[in-house]
């Protein structure tokens, strides 16, 4: 084939010279290299097996393969090793299904941000093509099964919300991207836990619709895959010598669509080597520059040549053609229990994943806790439907449990402070886990949630006013947080603390934050001043203030900052006379 305007690679117009272009008029044929055909067959047969232009082209780069190149249409074709990229456009193209399509893009015009125009070509959807016809000329597939391969590869993508799907992946849940949750619906998540990566499976409703909270489905992946798998087993029962009898054919095919391709290899590089001999003996001996030339060129043809047949009688050794009588007995032994093979080492969760797509649609999964149960309804290709019920194993009670003290303690904090700081007062208070251990953030979150503690959350200001730490409430009185720890101790202003160890706090009333202003009013004088004239001692004015016989303010500005207190001088003159 050619590329050219007619999109594809491999097919030829028949009585017309290369350049032709493809609205002339005469029948697509295919290229008459037998090697060119059999690599683009070998694209389709592979992925009906496994269903994935990545798999397809990871197989040719195990196996060695080259692929056909051609940069133009009339390019030489060049064999060069596969890619992506080429693997999938086979796939993708209608023109290898024997359909004629035209207007697949288009050109447009826009404007970039600076208002500069620019020019791109986008890609249409089949729906806006400008002419499609089916059956227009022979493919190498029909309509319908490129139809079904592209259902297939867009099912490889990631799927959309609600919808099952999705590329299969290496992990041990065998439900993976076919499980949907019984409660609402949404497509179920894998994930894996314990040293034995254990799979199991979520219902990602909590972070899509809450934001935060408990998940609506969360469960152990075991029992469920086991439950599927033996109803997979079931299912198969009447086809177990027939499916036998097709995986022996298709691997004998495998093996002989490998080798031929390399055989082909083989006649194309004694093709190059003939021609590179006659080229040679052609030219006039005493034209040395070019006979020279022509020499490198044979030899280097020759070495190919050799190359090919040595790697050809390599692979034909290590990969016999047929079966052996010894391995089709074992094989057929196998058939007669499928459940061996199923189990097998040699079964790769992705082979499982494989064949439980092939006759699986969807499974539902709905989990009723209360009762231990599970309720699984499997939706077979088709229709059929078929439904399991599971008991679940009850979680038997916790062997040692933290002690009910540190249980209430942990209850009244979280209310007011997150898990780092709950972890912190625990700590000075010398309290440890269970185990012995140290108390974390994590280790207090875990404790919360098996006990079912609500998290911290910062609610509404109090009409009381803000319940703020020592460093916040610092920060709105314009003074250090050694003078408000010198002021609780003291007694001067009131604090809260839940537990011993837990951090002081402060509730900013009006009336705290007038105590602490840029400048004193009339009658405040300093500690000095008011020891002189009260005729008391420093304690004793402290412990005045402290029960609200004096008034106190914090002078904030100035170079002479601290406490002013407002002292009320004894008017003598009015108690002193005598009659």
């Amino acid at each position: 084939m050619t590329r050219g305007r007619c999109g594809s690679l491999l097919l030829h117009r028949d009585g017309l010279a290369p350049s032709t272009p493809c609205r002339s008029p005469g029948a697509l044929r295919f290229h008459p290299d037998e090697a060119i055909v059999t690599a683009v067959r070998n694209v389709f047969a592979r992925f009906a097996e496994t269903g994935s232009a990545r798999r397809v082209w990871l197989w040719f780069r195990s196996e060695g393969l080259t692929f056909p190149l051609q940069m133009h249409q009339n390019a030489e074709i060049r064999w060069v090793e596969a890619s992506y990229t080429a693997i999938h456009h086979v796939l993708t193209n209608p023109v290898y299904a024997g359909a004629y399509a035209y207007g697949k893009s288009r050109r447009e015009t826009m404007l970039d941000a600076a208002g500069a125009r620019t020019k791109r070509v986008r890609q249409l959807p089949r729906s806006e093509w400008q002419v499609l016809i089916p059956d227009h000329h022979p493919g190498f597939i029909d309509w319908q099964t490129y139809e079904a391969n592209q259902d297939r590869i867009a099912k490889n993508t990631r799927p959309g919300p609600h919808k099952v799907g999705g590329a299969v992946r290496e992990g041990s849940a065998l439900l993976q991207s076919l499980a949907s949750c019984g409660h609402c619906g949404r497509r179920l998540h894998t994930h894996y836990r314990g040293r034995s990566s254990a799979p199991g499976y979520h219902c990602p409703g909590k972070i899509l619709v809450e934001g935060r909270g408990v998940y609506c489905l969360n469960i152990g992946g075991i029992q469920i895959d086991e439950a599927v798998s033996r109803a997979f087993i079931a299912a198969l029962e009447p086809a177990k010598l027939a499916a036998t009898l097709a995986a022996a054919e298709r691997l004998e095919a495998d093996r002989e669509t490998s080798l031929k391709q390399w055989r082909l290899g083989v006649e194309r590089a004694s093709y190059k080597a003939s021609r590179a001999e006659r080229r040679y003996r052609a030219v006039d001996p005493d034209n040395r520059l070019v006979a020279r030339g022509l020499e490198r060129e044979w030899e280097e043809s020759l070495s190919a040549l050799e190359a090919a047949k040595a790697e050809l009688a390599r692979r034909e050794l290590q990969r016999p053609r047929v079966l052996s009588q010894e391995e089709r007995d074992r094989m057929l032994a196998l058939g007669h229990d499928l459940a061996a093979v199923w189990h097998a080492a040699t079964t790769t969760p992705r082979d499982r994943k494989e064949l439980l797509r092939a006759l699986l649609e969807e499974v539902i999964i709905k989990v009723e806790r209360d009762k231990a149960a599970a309720h699984l309804t499997l939706r077979w290709k088709g229709g059929a439907l078929n439904e399991i019920d599971l008991a679940l194993p009850r979680s038997r009670p916790a062997t040692i449990r933290t002690d009910e003290d540190t249980i209430a303690l942990v209850r009244r904090l979280a209310v007011h402070y997150p898990d780092t700081v709950i972890a912190g007062i625990l700590n000075r208070q010398g309290r440890t886990t269970v185990y012995g251990h140290r108390f974390e953030a994590g280790r207090v979150g875990n404790l919360r949630r098996y006990w079912d503690i609500p998290c911290f959350e910062a609610g509404p200001s109090s009409t009381r006013g803000e319940l703020a730490s020592i460093k916040k409430a610092a920060v709105v009185l314009g003074v250090a947080p050694s003078t408000l720890h010198r002021w609780l101790n003291d007694g001067i202003i009131p604090g809260e603390q839940l537990t011993p160890g837990a951090p002081w706090r402060i509730r900013l009333t009006d009336d705290l934050i007038a105590r602490f202003s840029e400048t004193a009013g009339d009658g405040f004088v300093t500690m000095h001043e008011a020891t002189r004239k009260l005729g008391v001692s420093r304690q004793t004015v402290l412990q005045r203030v402290k029960r609200g016989e004096l008034e106190v303010v914090h002078v904030t500005n100035g170079r002479k900052k601290g406490i002013r207190i407002k002292v009320i001088t004894r008017q003598s003159e009015l108690f002193d006379q005598t009659s």
